[in-house]
C-alpha cells in the first residue's frame, strides 16, 4: 500500500498508472467520510441555525403577549440561557471564529473590571527555557513585559467553629478563682455566632430563601439545621435589632424634611388559606440631605392612623415627641390627617406627580397653550438642581 504522506507533488508524474489506480482506490474511503462530515455537519449548523432564529423570535416576540413581569423574567432568563448555549454550539460546529477573530469584531461589548477590593490570587506562568529557539542563536532572552488576564471564580460558603478557651487562674491562698467573662452573643448559650446569624437572615429576607431550602444548603457541607431552629435564630435576632431601628428611627425623624410613600404587599393569612393585602410605609429624608437615609414601617393597613403613629409615638420619658418639618407626600388624602395631626408639619407636593399629569395631557390631547411650558418649567427645575446639588436648601432656593 502507498503512504500518502511520502508522496510529494512533483512525484505524482512518476508514478505507473496501477499506482495511480491504487492511490485513487486508497483515497475514495477518506474522501468518502469526509463528505458525510462535511454533510452532517452542515445538517448541524442547519439546525442550530433555524433554533436559534425561532428563539431570537420568540424572545422579541414576547413583548407583544400578555405578561407579568415575573413571568417575562424568567422567561427572558431561559432565553439568555439557550441563546447562549446555541452560540456556543454553532461556534463550535463551525469551528471557524478564532481569537483573532473575535478581537476585531466591531461590537464587542466592553467588559467591566472586576472590583478592586476582591482578592486576587496570581499564577504565574513562565517558559521553562529562556534561551532564543532560533536554531544557531541559544542566547538567553530577556523579559520585556506580561500580559494579565483576570478571571473570576467563587469558593463556596465555609462553616468553621470558634472555639473560645477560657483559662481558669486560681489563687492557693485565697482559694479564689479569676476568669474572663464570656463574650457577649446575639443568642446567648445558642450554637450560631454572629455571622452565621447575620448569613441568615440575609438570605431569608434579602436572599428569599425559604428555611427549607437553607436546611437542605447547610446540609451539603455536614451541618444540620432544622428549619425550625433556622426561624428561631432569625427570631431572637429581631429582637435583637429593635435598639438599632429606634435608633435609626430617630435618625431619620431628626431631618426637617421627610418623604413618605407606600406600597402595597401580600401578607400570608394562615386562618383564610389565602393571603391578604398589607403595606410597607416608607419614610426617606432629601436627596440633597448630607446623611440620606430611609426607614419602613410594616402595617396590616393604609390608613392615617399608622403613619401618624410612627411620625408621633411617645418617648420613655412620658412627653409627646412629634415629628414637624415638610412632609413631601402625594395627594393621598390620608397624609392630609397626618399633617393635620401637628401644627409644625407642612405639605409639600412631589413634583413627579405633578410632571406625570402634564405629560398624560401632552401624549393624550396633543399641545396646548399650558402643558409644553409646565414640561419646559420642571424640566428646568430638575436640571438647576443637578447643578447645584453640592449646596444647601437655602442656597439652592435663592
Amino acid at each position: 500500500m502507498l503512504n500518502l504522506r511520502q508522496i510529494q507533488d512533483q512525484g505524482l508524474q512518476d508514478l505507473a498508472p496501477e499506482d495511480v489506480l491504487a492511490l485513487a482506490q486508497q483515497m475514495l474511503p477518506h474522501i468518502q467520510q469526509q463528505e458525510r462530515e462535511i454533510k452532517l455537519k452542515d445538517v448541524k449548523i442547519e439546525k442550530i441555525t433555524f433554533e436559534l432564529a425561532r428563539l431570537k423570535a420568540w424572545k422579541f416576540g414576547a413583548k407583544t403577549e400578555a405578561m407579568s413581569a415575573e413571568q417575562r423574567r424568567l422567561f427572558e432568563e431561559n432565553v439568555a440561557e439557550d441563546e447562549a448555549s446555541l452560540q456556543a454550539q454553532l461556534q463550535q460546529a463551525k469551528g471557524e471564529l478564532s481569537v483573532e477573530d473575535n478581537t476585531k469584531s466591531k461590537r464587542k461589548p466592553r467588559r467591566q473590571p472586576l472590583p478592586a477590593h476582591l482578592r486576587r490570587v496570581e499564577h504565574h506562568h513562565e517558559s521553562e527555557d529562556t534561551h532564543c529557539p532560533t536554531p544557531g542563536c541559544g542566547r538567553t532572552m530577556v523579559r520585556v513585559g506580561e500580559d494579565v488576564s483576570e478571571k473570576l471564580d467563587i469558593m463556596p460558603a465555609e462553616f468553621f467553629v470558634h472555639r473560645h478557651i477560657y483559662g481558669k487562674w486560681a489563687c492557693r491562698c485565697c482559694q479564689r478563682l479569676v476568669q474572663e467573662p464570656v463574650e457577649p452573643q446575639i443568642i446567648d448559650g445558642g450554637l450560631p455566632a454572629a455571622g452565621l446569624v447575620a448569613h441568615t437572615l440575609i438570605s431569608r429576607f434579602v436572599d428569599h430563601l425559604p428555611y427549607y431550602r437553607q436546611e437542605t444548603i447547610n446540609a451539603r457541607s455536614g451541618v444540620r439545621t432544622p428549619r425550625s431552629t433556622l426561624a428561631a435564630w432569625s427570631g431572637r435576632a429581631g429582637a435583637a435589632l429593635e435598639p438599632l431601628y429606634e435608633a435609626h428611627k430617630r435618625f431619620i425623624l431628626a431631618a426637617r424634611v421627610l418623604h413618605a410613600d407606600e406600597t402595597p404587599v401580600a401578607m400570608l393569612d394562615p386562618g383564610a388559606g389565602k393571603t391578604k393585602r398589607a403595606y410597607v410605609w416608607a419614610y426617606s429624608r432629601g436627596m440633597f440631605d448630607p446623611q440620606r437615609g430611609v426607614i419602613y414601617d410594616f402595617c396590616i393597613g393604609r390608613g392615617a392612623q399608622y403613619p401618624i403613629a410612627f411620625l408621633g409615638g411617645t418617648s420613655e420619658d412620658g412627653n409627646e415627641r412629634c415629628w414637624q418639618g415638610t412632609l413631601v407626600r402625594d395627594e393621598y388624602a390620608a397624609y392630609d390627617s397626618v399633617l393635620q395631626a401637628h401644627p409644625g408639619r407642612i405639605a409639600a407636593g412631589c413634583l413627579a406627580h405633578a410632571r406625570r399629569r402634564y405629560d398624560e395631557l401632552l401624549r393624550n390631547q396633543g399641545s396646548s397653550t399650558v402643558t409644553p411650558e409646565a414640561m419646559r418649567r420642571i424640566a428646568q427645575i430638575y436640571r438647576l438642581e443637578r447643578e447645584l446639588a453640592t449646596m444647601s436648601s437655602e442656597q439652592r432656593l435663592a
